[in-house]
């Protein structure tokens, strides 16, 4: 078993070494792309196991949990690391026609499977102090990516993401060693016994709550997203595009983790927290998203309003909700990723992402405007798109509890989600070019590499929403996962339990 879980953690790795080394010579970006799909093999191999056996785990070294490093996979982790490849594989594509060859010099590609190496690492890790580490993995990634270009922008960008995130770490670190100094462990597994038996419930409360807050951060909820709106904008649009898929989730998983699985003694008090995180960040994220007129900034904002979704799913604590956020964590990574993608062959069109300078694009390219719209209304929540049912499910949750307001929020946004849509769409593809500009898709040099995988990514989509009967059951087997985590302790601890 250990081998399907090192797998996907040691070929991006080994992947960025090589991606490094050949830098300076075009065949590193190939290197890329092979090392991205033979990491979206391993990680469907890790899928067919997890979903045969339940739960999956290794022990590094051979040194027993809880002592050892530990990497777990559930069908949480599982389904989060298969997305993660799915996106890295579409991305890595998108990049032989996006990344310029300085930015490969400078050591994109090495840098991007580094990133991917992060994301994963931190959803199969089994505790505490290595899921920092990969945070921290993470970081120094994605740090290098957004100012890759150098930019004044770039850097301006880069220091907000990078001093907001150091104060998140600070609080991460801070929690971990005030719960290790209760439970005397920070494997999860271990945890999930452990904090039973803690004297003091309300200090663990207080620690819950600086967990909360550290993750927050990660997932950019209120009111702690001021750096992701700063920063997604500016790098190149295939950096954009992974994080805007995956960098927010991991903060999502993390809070989904911790607060199903350890600090579930006070959820009166921690999960009405959350539900009013969640109801604000839906709230301001689509706000600050109609306020916009930059095609990525508008993205940016609904990237906020749209983890509020996920968040208000795990705060609701219901079989349902919880079905309804694990079906939105994957629906969103990939339309969202999509839409930057899209936006980024918009501006090599049209010369610029201001949607009120720029148009024309659906008479000159109607395969893009249709691209476009297929994510665009999946996240407004058109039927018969994915995003309907990861909202469907939600709205439903909400109003089974008889949580009328929640769901009028939740309606209300979806309605303000698709005023956005439609506004990049009217400006952007529908009325002409202001400086009247035809743009053509002969200015797009290596067309296919940006086309393809938009084109997959929104074929998926598509297959999503028209057949959601497996998905919904796999997030039903997952929430019933998170809700009874006696096999994972068990999968986990073994004979140590």
């Amino acid at each position: 078993m250990s081998w399907y879980l090192t797998l996907p953690l040691a070929i991006p790795f080994l992947t960025a070494i090589v991606a490094y080394l050949l830098r300076a010579n075009p065949l590193g970006a190939w290197v890329s792309i092979i090392g991205s799909g033979l990491g979206l093999l391993a990680s469907i191999a890790l899928m067919v196991v997890v979903l045969d056996a339940g739960v999956v785990a290794g022990q590094m070294g051979n040194w027993p949990a809880p002592f050892g490093i530990t990497l777990v996979a559930d069908l949480l982790s599982a389904v989060m690391v298969l997305i993660t490849a799915i996106t890295g594989f579409a991305v890595a594509i998108y990049a032989l026609g996006d990344i310029t060859e300085r930015q490969a010099k400078l050591g994109y590609h090495a840098l991007f499977q580094l990133l991917l190496a992060g994301v994963t690492g931190a959803f199969m890790t089994g505790d505490l102090f290595n899921l920092y580490v990969w945070f921290e993995v993470m970081l120094i990634a994605s740090f290098g990516l957004l100012i890759l270009n150098g930019g004044k922008e770039q850097i301006d960008g880069g220091v907000k993401y990078v001093a907001l995130n150091l104060i998140s770490t600070i609080l991460f670190l801070t929690g971990i060693g005030l719960l290790y100094g209760m439970t005397g462990t920070l494997n999860f597994a271990d945890l999930a016994l452990k904090v039973e038996g803690v004297e003091n419930q309300g200090l663990l409360t207080v620690v819950a709550m600086m967990f909360m807050v550290a993750f927050g951060v990660k997932a950019a909820v209120f009111p702690l997203f001021f750096w992701l709106p700063a920063a997604y904008h500016t790098p190149s649009f295939s950096v954009s595009a992974v994080f805007a898929g995956l960098l927010t989730k991991v903060g999502v998983y993390a809070l989904i983790r911790m607060f199903t699985l350890v600090f579930d003694h006070d959820i009166g008090f921690t999960h009405t927290v959350l539900l009013w995180v969640a109801c604000l960040t839906m709230v301001i994220g689509v706000l600050g998203a109609a306020a916009q007129s930059d095609f990525r900034k508008i993205l940016s904002f609904h990237i906020i309003s749209q983890i509020g979704y996920m968040i208000l799913g795990l705060a609701l604590m219901t079989p349902l909700a919880l079905v309804g956020a694990v079906f939105y964590l994957v629906h969103h990574i990939i339309v969202k990723a999509n839409l930057f993608l899209i936006a980024g062959i918009a501006k090599r069109l049209t010369g610029g992402t201001e949607v009120y300078q720029i148009g024309g694009l659906y008479k000159s390219a109607p395969l893009l405007a249709i691209l476009f719209l297929i994510p665009a209304f999946s996240l407004a929540g058109f039927p018969p798109l994915s995003g309907f049912w990861a909202k469907y499910i939600i709205v439903k949750a909400t109003l089974d509890i008889e949580m009328w307001f929640v769901a009028f929020i939740a309606l209300a946004v979806g309605l303000m989600t698709i005023y956005s849509m439609t506004k990049i769409w009217a400006e952007a593809f529908w009325k002409n070019h202001p400086d009247g500009i035809q743009p053509e898709l002969k200015n797009l040099e290596h067309k296919w590499p940006q086309l393809i995988p938009v084109a997959g990514l929104a074929a998926l989509t598509i297959f999503i929403g028209l057949n959601p009967e497996p998905f919904v059951q796999f997030a039903e087997r997952t929430t019933a996962q998170l809700l009874d985590p006696t096999a994972y302790i068990t999968t986990v601890l073994g004979d140590m339990r």
